[in-house]
């Protein structure tokens, strides 16, 4: 005779009170203490003695420094404690992504690290977990969204076309694919351009949240942009070539390969593919006056690999393109194709002002770190 189980009754959970700490944000918490010994400070949001600054004052949580919540459970500012710079924090399951800390510590290496065409993102140090043995900190410096501010002229988004074509070169060229390589990760080192600074969340806010931060041109102080993100990428030897991998889908899921077969492809041809198409996505159709580059992107995103051009040729086209681009084109203001009249015609005013000024000062129309 069999006797049944009664199955545990569930026990409704309190609703999460808004502004509060969501599941993820609590690890951080827990683990506040050792990255203050380890020489970071979280935000006062993650520390024990945290105490909602709206409660009681009639303010909305989303108007407070201390009420928003970062949008990715895996990364967190902080300040570096020994000399106060913002870095970013990175928590990595070691198990997952088996491969990801020792291929950003190569690019990090002093062998690599001085050549300027590397453009993978340094990592400052690594710390484990003490906790638990699956788990590792990547601490970076802080970066910016590359197209956060928004772009002004031509000659600033050649600038990122240039970097970002002789980053993934740069990584092709050390037998690393990135395997994940849209717009979603390629970032900038953008946080001089807000002379007053900003929220390291709510990005386009003071750090207060007491209004909109003001931030300066990437022309009149220019940036380098950033790869990063190496949860996918792999590594291989000379005797590999040309490898083969099985799908992996990483933040753009249109790679045509990947469409109707599992079958193992060459992954450096998908590198192309994907940032190609963050171009064509991302400009070509989303911004006037881009017709320059379409043909190389068209080359870029063709169905078959085999008929894509290496990142190699890609930097040699696009230095080809560059050099017959006028300085009128170079200097003038991008335009979105959803920007309302009203918007444009501010925006072409403030633009020329610029133009003119930095004209007169002689400042490079492509602006290179």
């Amino acid at each position: 005779m069999s006797t049944s189980v009664p199955a545990e009754e569930e026990v409704e959970q309190p609703a999460r009170e808004p502004g509060s700490l969501n599941k993820p944000e609590l690890w951080w918490r827990d683990h506040q203490k050792w990255l203050e010994q380890s020489g970071y400070m979280l935000r006062q949001r993650y520390r024990d003695a945290w105490s909602p600054s709206w409660k009681g004052t009639g303010k909305k949580w989303y108007d407070c420094e201390d009420g928003v919540t970062p949008r990715n459970a895996v990364m967190l500012d902080a300040t570096r404690m020994s000399d106060g710079s913002l870095v970013a924090l990175k928590k990595v399951h070691k198990p997952s992504y088996p491969y990801e800390i020792a291929i950003a510590l190569l690019f990090s290496s002093d062998a690599l690290a001085s050549d300027p065409r590397n453009h993978c993102i340094r990592i400052i140090e690594v710390l484990q977990v003490p906790d638990d043995e699956d788990f590792a900190i990547l601490v970076m410096p802080y970066m910016r969204k590359y197209d956060l501010p928004r772009f002004d002229t031509f000659g600033e988004v050649v600038s990122f076309f240039i970097q970002a074509f002789e980053g993934l070169q740069f990584m092709h060229a050390h037998l690393v694919a990135h395997r994940d390589c849209d717009g979603r990760n390629i970032m900038m080192d953008g946080v001089h351009l807000y002379p007053q600074g900003f929220h390291p969340v709510d990005t386009i806010m003071k750090p207060d949240m007491s209004g909109w931060a003001k931030h300066t041109t990437r022309t009149l102080h220019p940036v380098k942009y950033y790869l990063v993100d190496f949860g996918l990428s792999r590594r291989y030897s000379a005797e590999d070539l040309p490898p083969r991998e099985p799908p992996i889908r990483g933040g753009d899921k249109s790679v045509p390969e990947f469409q109707h077969s599992d079958e193992p492809v060459d992954p450096f041809p998908t590198d192309v593919y994907y940032l190609g198409n963050m171009i064509r996505e991302g400009f070509i159709q989303k911004r006037y006056g881009f017709e320059f580059i379409e043909p190389l992107v068209s080359d870029m995103v063709q169905d078959d690999p085999s008929k894509r051009p290496t990142m190699d040729e890609v930097v040699s086209r696009f230095e080809t393109i560059r050099k017959s681009l006028s300085s009128w084109k170079l200097r003038s203001r991008i335009a979105e194709r959803d920007e309302l009249a009203i918007i444009e015609f501010y925006r072409a005013i403030i633009h020329w002002r610029r133009r003119i000024g930095y004209f007169i000062r002689r400042i490079p129309a492509v602006p290179l770190p």
